[in-house]
């Protein structure tokens, strides 16, 4: 056996397979996968073996798009059978809110290629006849769904690693992983000690464990899972006669997929009365083994089945397959590298692992080798969970996206399992108000406060929810008064040292600002792309506060972390820091009300400490709103205090609470961005504007100078737009496509209701030659096309006059 290489994968199932391919792929050749069994052990080998594109996340989509191209590919290359079955798959719609997400998902496809429709109920006794189309609305057909071997697969991406290099070693148990003080690892097993300078940990059902040597985390739980197998069922077997093969089919109202299988047919189910596997850890002796039957917990899951699809009624069971099956909180996998260690990387939690398998080691690979992937990963990047997730909080979010695995996921709702989880000293308080909470990285988040008969749960919907009305009253109380709300959903970061200012200024690519100013700027990765988008405030020559997105933390800090220097010192004060942003016509009255500073020639961007009312704070006069505002930071320990201090004061002004429903319309008078719609990996700074911010007569080569600057000179072949649209009672959410001249140029990344200006707005992109105010589009919200057109100057405080002066 080796003992050197530069990769180990740790785990032999279809996920470790791919990353070890792609990574020879790529160009890694010296690379080594260990499993401690065959390959396939574990959840790989008894998967139902299906894989569809259809997902909640865009580029999660693309990924699973990639994924189901890559196996003809790897037939090529291997000359092995992945035993693909291309049949197509339907996902039916048995109520209005299942029919909308729907219709969104089918927009979304029409700019990332997929030849997706939309088919009638009459349409789906043709594709699928065994189907009860009774109270269906319609479905989504999806020609590239299909099922494969998964044994086959699995056993193709291993020879086509090897092909490229790679060596496998099986019956290989990991026992240690040690780091060494380089950085580099020791993988210790039963045949003997591998030195690598990356290991990647692919352990599926054993990536808790396997994390665990590391002194890691990993936020996953196994679940069991129950499949059906039948007997040859007549109508399948007249279809194979015929040539024909039977579609998929997902019946979201009975958690059930089905597929075709031999001659009969293989159902599964995600049942409401599920059960977590394994809660104290995975056996190390467990592998092809199965789980007992249970046919108790699915058995209101098959009398719905048997109505769906009543040929199920009367055939044999030919065998059941119960297995478990690894879940992260949220249902997408745990990919790259792990925030607190070096070269250590995570391709965990992948469910999905034939549909989204080929994605991951493709992501995997890239991020490994080049230093970043070619689109936006977040929504399966390890970092999106910080430190302070616990097995407690991952086993109740683990069931809970289990038994939602097939439910209409809105785009407003607020799921309640773990929660509250996190909360800041105002949460008694916000509460007594009448505040209906959202979370953002475990945090509880205000989204509205109720009043009177204002509801106080938010009804998840793809139109206008029930929130409707208390937004537009908090809308209205900032931008006719004066608003307050907190300022914890800020990640926030504190950067000290002699040399802070020379590292800032190769970090970011914006203006570092002078003592007692604030600078807004673009942080970019070396291929140009947006990674963050910063307020830098100086508090002193060697003393910097940065702020950004707060469920961006982990992300930022492992980059901070990757580039750290000798004489500075970055700290992650997210959770040490906090206040209230103060927002409106008024602010500066209360302000100036609660402290004896003298704030008549405090300017726009700047920052400066100041005691409100009994509290040492530091204030910086900006705000997301696009208002005259202020942030106001303090120790969340004198953080009631600072409340009332200014709630009191405030009341004499008409003082409003605001939530984050009232703060995202806001921001859209004035065209603002938003982390992860307008800015993301996914765009560069010349796309989305943030150019604007870039310093490029600072003499530093800051990261991403280079493609920055080759983009200003030869200019985006896109840019980010704002539209006023023709809506009725739903507006833009992310992805819709936007059509111009006949046919899709362009999408939105986000959009909303302004209740300010009583209009529709959308952001989004369009070919940068056809952007010109007043230009005529339609943009297809949940399959109606709505007139748009664009406009180029903000609807609030257009000059800037109120928020400058």
């Amino acid at each position: 056996m080796k003992t050197t290489t530069r990769v180990v994968v740790i785990g032999g199932g279809v996920v470790g397979c791919s990353v070890l391919y792609h990574l020879t792929k790529l160009g890694w050749s010296d690379v080594m996968l260990l499993e401690r069994s065959d390959l396939t052990s574990g959840s790989t080998w008894h998967a139902a073996g299906g894989f569809h594109t259809l997902n909640g996340d865009t580029n999660m989509a693309a990924l699973q798009g990639y994924t189901i191209r890559l196996y003809k590919e790897l037939e090529e290359i291997t000359g092995m059978s992945c035993g693909l079955h291309h049949v197509g798959g339907i996902t039916l719609a048995d109520n209005r809110d299942r029919f909308d997400m729907l219709l969104a998902e089918r927009a979304k496809h029409r700019f990332m290629g997929l030849e997706t429709e939309i088919v009638t109920p009459e349409e789906i006794k043709k594709i699928a006849p065994i189907t009860n189309t009774d109270g269906i609305l319609g479905a989504l057909y999806d020609p590239l769904d299909g099922h494969l071997d998964p044994s086959g697969t699995t056993h193709a991406y291993a020879k086509a690693a090897r092909m490229g290099g790679a060596t496998i070693e099986t019956h290989c148990m990991v026992n240690e992983t040690n780091q060494r003080p380089d950085g580099t690892w020791d993988v210790v097993t039963d045949k003997g000690t591998i030195h690598a300078e990356h290991v990647v940990n692919a352990g599926g059902l054993w990536a808790r464990e396997v994390g665990a040597m590391a002194g890691v985390y990993l936020p996953l739980h196994p679940m069991e899972h129950q499949y059906l197998v039948t007997e040859e069922i007549p109508q399948i077997a007249e279809m194979i006669d015929a040539g024909g093969e039977h579609p998929h089919v997902m019946d979201p109202a009975g958690e059930s997929y089905l597929r075709q299988e031999g001659r009969g047919l293989c159902i599964g189910f995600y049942e409401q009365p599920c059960r977590p596997w394994a809660v104290d850890g995975t056996p190390w002796n467990f592998g092809h083994e199965l789980l007992p039957d249970d046919f108790d917990k699915i058995e209101d899951s098959i009398a719905f089945a048997y109505k769906r699809f009543p040929v199920l009624e009367t055939a044999g069971v030919k065998s059941v397959i119960h297995g478990p099956f690894t879940f992260a909180p949220d249902g997408n996998p745990l990919v790259g590298p792990v925030p607190g260690l070096q070269n250590y990387w995570s391709a965990c939690g992948v469910m999905a692992g034939f549909s989204q398998g080929g994605g991951v080691g493709l992501m995997l690979a890239q991020w490994m080798i080049e230093g970043e992937c070619e689109r936006d990963t977040f929504a399966m990047d390890v970092a999106r969970f910080g430190d302070w997730i616990s097995p407690g909080y991952t086993r109740p979010k683990v069931i809970e996206n289990y038994q939602k695995r097939f439910s209409v996921s809105y785009p407003n709702e607020e799921l309640p399992a773990a929660r509250p989880n996190r909360t800041t000293p105002m949460y008694d308080i916000f509460t007594e108000m009448g505040a209906v909470w959202g979370q953002q990285f475990g945090l509880e988040v205000v989204n509205y406060f109720a009043q009177g008969t204002e509801p106080t749960y938010e009804t998840p919907s793809f139109r206008r929810s029930d929130a409707f009305e208390a937004t537009a009253r908090e809308v209205m109380g900032v931008r006719n008064g004066v608003g307050i709300n907190e300022v914890h959903n800020f990640g926030k970061y504190l950067v000290t040292g002699s040399g802070a200012r020379n590292w800032l200024n190769r970090i970011m690519a914006g203006r570092i600002p002078q003592p007692g100013r604030i600078s807004l700027t673009p942080m970019l990765s070396p291929k140009g792309r947006l990674i963050g988008d910063f307020t830098v405030s100086c508090l002193a020559e060697d003393r910097f506060q940065l702020t950004a997105s707060y469920g961006a933390q982990a992300y930022h800090f492992r980059w901070f972390k990757q580039h750290k220097v000798d004489g500075v010192t970055v700290e992650n004060i997210s959770d040490k820091r906090n206040g209230f942003q103060i927002a409106g016509p008024k602010a500066r009255d209360v302000l100036a009300a609660c402290t004896r500073a003298d704030i008549s020639d405090f300017k726009f961007l700047d920052v400066r400490p100041m005691t409100i009312g009994m509290t040492e704070c530091l204030v910086q006069r900006v705000s997301y709103t696009g208002d005259l505002g202020y942030e106001i930071y303090c120790n969340p320990m004198a953080q009631r205090q600072l409340w009332t201090t200014l709630w009191n004061e405030g009341q004499k002004h008409g003082m409003v609470p605001f939530g984050m429903r009232a703060m995202m319309s806001l921001r859209l008078d004035k065209f603002f961005g938003s982390w992860l719609s307008e800015f993301s990996p996914d765009y560069t700074a010349a796309e989305t504007g943030l150019d604007r911010f870039i310093s490029f007569k600072k003499d530093t080569d800051f990261i991403g100078r280079k493609p920055a600057e080759e983009e200003r000179e030869n200019g985006a072949a896109r840019q980010l737009a704002a539209f006023e649209v023709e809506a009725e009672d739903a507006d833009v959410q992310g992805y819709e496509p936007i059509w111009l001249d006949g046919s899709v140029q362009g999408f939105c990344t986000s959009g909303g209701y302004s209740h300010f200006a009583g209009k529709s707005i959308a952001l989004g992109f369009l070919p940068t030659e056809r952007i010109a105010e007043g230009l005529a589009v339609e943009i297809e919200i949940l399959g109606q096309m709505r007139p748009a057109n664009l406009i180029t100057t903000p609807l609030f405080d257009a000059d800037g006059a109120r928020m400058r002066g």
